[in-house]
């Protein structure tokens, strides 16, 4: 599975990003999506997770503000991030993966930079 992310950029604190992903390959394979974050110094952290069937998982920092989304027709994920905070700074990487994401079966796309001034 591939998968190219884009969407990641420069905002103000309190603006809007929206990330999204496309999947290619053995799409057939993938049950769970979802977005990674790092921020320098920092472990990589899951940010959300949505299974096939629309299941979602958020990390609780940013629960009420981000909002995953998947189009399954189109093997996408998106990532609505919505009040953002300087904290949201990272680099997003999305994941793909027949069961949980983040599993050693994981596939990690390339990453997209997020930044949020204050």
């Amino acid at each position: 599975v591939q998968l190219q992310a884009s969407g990641g950029g420069l905002v103000q604190a309190g603006g809007s990003l929206r990330l999204s992903c496309a999947a290619s390959g053995t799409t057939f394979t993938i049950d769970d999506m979802g977005w990674y974050r790092q921020a320098p110094g920092n472990k990589r952290e899951l940010v959300a997770s949505i299974s096939s069937g629309g299941r979602t998982n958020y990390a609780d920092s940013v629960k009420g503000r981000f909002t995953i989304s998947r189009d399954n027709a189109r093997n996408t994920v998106y990532l609505q991030m919505n009040s953002l905070k300087p904290e949201d700074t990272g680099v997003y990487y999305c994941v793909a993966d027949p069961a949980a994401c983040g599993s050693p079966s994981s596939s990690w796309g390339q990453g997209t930079q997020v930044t949020v001034s204050s």
